[in-house]
């Protein structure tokens, strides 16, 4: 800010940014790993002061969190928000995009039909494709062997629905694997899974938990929604511990090998 201020020739006398301003210039407007979008939003501010000034606007200019968008506009990124009430077939995902991490909830539902089926919305890539494929090949193949008939005509007779909203955003990878699989067996079995708990990893075919990239962008996604309770594959436990101390304080995180892992977090808190 000192630095832009004097590129532009103005005072600390002449215009000031609230903290509450910035850190809604850092969430808003400027989603990054380095601060190259964030200076150019300060140098917005002050062109903009500049030309209140040539209009005659003299005396200090305060930018707060309330008149940020005289000078920047709307905000790009709207606040993710969570929901109130999880229900049967709702999950909290982790994910990483080009802007940084970002929670991500997986919805299924059911459609009673004679046939059965599956199909997946959401502008998913190739490998998320797959993934939510194979989430609901693990998911039937073990439900129908704990629980025999009964979940196997659950399948048979309701045609499958996986949702990950924000349709209008392109998302791909292998890392939400585990949140698309919990969110069909909470939906097949009508539970519930506990609230601020939020995931991410690789789900293989035969239940096992893979390491992802991106624990800090993801950690830091958790943090900013306020969830304070992850479950990382076991693999990436070293990256987490590799994580500055501010970005781990107060956070419970589980680490899983295989999804029974996850079952056993996600309802009963083990």
């Amino acid at each position: 800010i000192p630095k832009q201020r004097k590129e532009h020739g103005l005072k600390a006398s002449e215009v000031q940014i609230s903290d509450s301003a910035l850190a809604r210039i850092i969430d808003g407007y400027a989603r990054e790993a380095g601060v190259r979008s964030l200076e150019n939003q300060i140098k917005k501010i002050m062109r903009k002061v500049n030309l209140l000034q040539a209009e005659k606007e003299s005396g200090l200019i305060r930018i707060s969190q309330k008149n940020l968008t005289r000078y920047l506009g709307q905000p790009p990124f709207s606040p993710e928000e969570l929901y109130k009430k999880l229900i049967p077939g709702v999950t909290l995902g982790l994910a990483w995009t080009a802007m940084g991490g970002a929670t991500l909830y997986i919805e299924a539902s059911a459609i009673k039909g004679k046939n059965g089926g599956f199909k997946q919305t959401g502008q998913l890539g190739n490998v998320m494709q797959e993934s939510s494929e194979i989430a609901y090949s693990y998911i039937r193949s073990m439900v129908v062997r704990e629980n025999g008939k009964k979940d196997e005509s659950f399948f048979d007779n309701h045609f499958i629905h996986l949702h990950v909203p924000a349709g209008a955003t392109p998302k791909d990878g292998p890392s939400a694997g585990i949140t698309m699989a919990l969110a069909l067996h909470s939906l097949v079995k009508g539970k519930a899974i506990k609230k601020g708990l939020a995931m991410t990893g690789e789900l293989t075919l035969t239940g096992r938990v893979l390491p992802i990239g991106g624990v800090r962008e993801k950690t830091i996604a958790a943090r900013r929604v306020k969830v304070f309770e992850l479950i990382f594959p076991s693999d990436n436990k070293k990256d987490f511990n590799e994580l500055p101390e501010y970005l781990r304080k107060g956070m419970t995180v589980h680490f899983v090998d295989s999804f029974d892992d996850v079952l056993r977090i996600a309802y009963h808190g083990g």
